[in-house]
């Protein structure tokens, strides 16, 4: 089973190496941003970029069947260009841009940092200028504090700082990675999860607890060990009965699955290994997510390939699905199971939910949408957003219900990324972590009501049958309402790693727009459907 991580991780190897400038007498050698030294579409490259160099540098030392890249002297060349142009395009204080310029991304300087540093050591490097490099981001990591409660950065944080610290031989980082660490276990729920802006996002907490569990192994410590154990029981619930994992029903909106925490906490938990048994057995039928894009590819291959490197050989026998509700009150989400049915439903979003039968994906919904004319603009109110929602439950029926919410569309023009570029040049460049905090409240948290309710239910019927009811009351009369539908994936907050490819989301949009043509106003939207 193990070679399915390296192969799936080795066959994008092309990809991230079509991604780098491989020549030698090229001013930008080394950078794996296309956009920048290839396209010229862009003014300044991405420090996350460089993320790459780990997925070449893990290939390089795999003894895998079939690995073309085993030590394969190009590679090595490649990775210390890739090393060496990041410490480069840094600033004096070792941060990096990611999406402006200016910007001084924590994530993508920390991301970054661990690659180059693991690839370092991977490969036995001995560099003045890389260490020189790795000393000013991981000082500039250390005293940092990026906006927003992002659990699977800090984790990132306090393990670069550790690994700083173990390469350059000091004790300069001890107290701050300390710090660091204590902070990132205050953020996790008694529930078991970590905290990724509004809430519990499934597929960044295996993110975290992959961190958590490099950390554990570096530097044993009983409250990583306990905090590790209380979430990989909270990611075993969320493993689905096809092998998939996560969706719009989370935080976020993700379909991440890192898989290596589970094989180093295998060595002592042996509960973790099922949840990365379980995703093989989805991973080998194509139903893991596809994140092949130019600037997130790297994320999944470095640690389908370090899973590859940690896999257990001794496998603790699969368990009968579980049957029952689990209701995670903080993490808004419901788990219900029964008569070989599963039910994953999204209270603090309006009753987003995932529905299997027999093992099979049903039903993926991600609430109703209605596009809307409105101030002369059209505007798409959605019943999906992170929010406040009364509901109830009993042993047969779950009801959810509240307001609509305006979906964040906000886009890039001309205009706006020269007033961008303005404002960072002029006072933001001083202030990177204020522009990307106005950001993110434009972009990912918050909710403005529209003016339209919902109601929702969900009733078990018997033998795992399932039936949704959706009421609809428009505020303001439907004439302006343009289109109505309900879709399996649509999602309207930016998250990076949300909006990818998952075989869930082959099923088509359900148009209701012509129930609504014959609606009075104060007449109710009524949809009934049975899975």
């Amino acid at each position: 089973m193990k070679t399915l991580f390296a192969q799936n991780a080795l066959a994008l190897v092309p990809k991230i190496l079509m991604l780098q400038d491989r020549n030698a007498h090229s001013a930008t050698y080394g950078c794996f941003d296309r956009n920048f030294w290839h396209f010229k579409i862009i003014d300044f490259p991405s420090g996350m970029s460089q993320e790459f160099v780990w997925p070449l540098a893990l290939a390089y030392t795999l003894e895998v069947e079939g690995n073309p890249y085993f030590h394969q002297p190009a590679i090595r060349e490649w990775v210390e260009a890739g090393i060496l142009y990041a410490g480069r395009a840094a600033y004096p204080d070792g941060s990096c841009d990611d999406y402006f310029p200016f910007e001084k991304a924590a994530g993508a300087a920390a991301f970054s940092l661990l690659a180059c540093m693991e690839s370092y050591r991977l490969l036995g490097l001995q560099n003045a200028e890389m260490e020189a490099f790795f000393a000013r981001r991981a000082r500039w990591l250390a005293s940092h504090h990026e906006s927003g409660r992002l659990s699977n950065h800090a984790a990132l944080i306090v393990l670069c700082l550790e690994i700083a610290g173990s390469l350059l031989k000091t004790a300069e980082f001890d107290a701050l990675r300390e710090r660091r660490l204590s902070t990132v276990l205050s953020w996790q729920n008694e529930e078991g999860w970590f905290q990724e802006y509004e809430g519990a996002d499934p597929g960044y907490h295996t993110l975290t607890v992959g961190l958590l569990a490099q950390i554990q192994e570096l530097r044993p410590d009983s409250r990583v060990h306990s905090a590790l154990e209380k979430a990989i029981r909270f990611a075993a619930e969320f493993i689905h009965p096809d092998g998939s994992f996560g969706g719009e029903y989370t935080s976020r909106n993700t379909y991440n699955f890192f898989p290596h925490g589970f094989e180093i906490a295998g060595k002592w938990f042996p509960e973790a290994l099922r949840i990365n048994d379980q995703f093989l057995a989805g991973l080998r039928k194509g139903l893991g997510a596809c994140y092949t894009d130019d600037h997130i590819v790297g994320h999944h291959m470095w640690s389908y390939l370090l899973a590859y490197r940690h896999f257990q050989a001794e496998r603790p026998e699969p368990l009968p699905r579980p049957t029952g509700r689990v209701h995670f009150r903080n993490a808004g989400i419901v788990i219900d199971r029964r008569d070989g049915a599963e039910l994953y439903l999204a209270l603090n979003k309006g009753g987003v939910f995932k529905f299997f039968r027999h093992g099979k994906l049903v039903a993926s919904d991600t609430q109703l949408s209605l596009q809307v004319e409105t101030g002369g603009k059209v505007k798409t109110a959605v019943a999906h957003l992170v929010g406040e929602y009364t509901h109830s439950l009993d042993a047969c029926e779950l009801v959810v219900s509240g307001s609509f919410g305006w979906a964040k569309s906000k886009g890039m023009t001309t205009f706006n990324l020269l007033v961008l570029r303005l404002i960072m040049l002029c006072g933001g460049r001083f202030q990177p972590d204020l522009v990307r905090k106005l950001l993110q409240k434009l972009l990912i948290t918050g909710k403005a009501s529209a003016p339209f309710r919902f109601e929702r239910r969900l009733r078990w019927e018997g033998d795992g049958a399932l039936a949704v009811s959706d009421s609809v009351v428009a505020g303001q009369g439907w004439a302006q309402v343009r289109q109505a539908g309900i879709g399996a994936a649509q999602t309207s907050i930016y998250v990076v790693m949300s909006r990818t490819y998952q075989a869930g989301q082959l099923q088509p949009w359900l148009d209701l727009t012509a129930k609504i043509r014959g609606l009075r106003d104060g007449q109710p939207l009524e949809i009934e459907r049975r899975f």
